[in-house]
């Protein structure tokens, strides 16, 4: 079984793949702007960008994994854009956590595990 690393940076990888199964590293999208809505829309572009590298899209989502700041404040924001961008039929399965991040301007960040298309 072969395990490749896509895009290492001698920490990380920012994609791995086994048997057809992508596993994206944890992105962040501070610059796109200060507010979860913000952040969460730069995040699902960069998805979209990187997965489009790897030869897979959104409807190839298994799982994913949401970080954010404060649930409570801002769960609501983060499904807004979150149900703009999934497709119907094609939605993944999910977990959103509460989490410290590691910088202080991040409110969000999100893992994906996809198939190729």
């Amino acid at each position: 079984m072969e395990v490749k690393h896509y895009e290492g940076n001698g920490r990380l990888s920012l994609v791995t793949e086994c048997n057809g199964i992508l596993h994206l590293t944890g992105r962040t999208s501070m610059g796109s702007g200060s507010t979860v809505a913000q952040q969460a829309k730069g995040i699902l572009d960069i998805i979209d960008e990187t997965l489009a590298k790897y030869g897979s899209d959104k409807k190839h989502i298994l799982f994913c994994q949401v970080f954010l700041k404060d649930v409570i404040k801002d769960f609501d924001e983060l499904n807004k854009v979150w149900e703009a961008w999934v497709e119907p039929g094609f939605e993944p399965a999910r977990a959103t956590v509460q989490a410290k991040m590691a910088k202080e301007e991040a409110l969000v960040e999100m893992v994906v595990t996809a198939v190729r298309a």
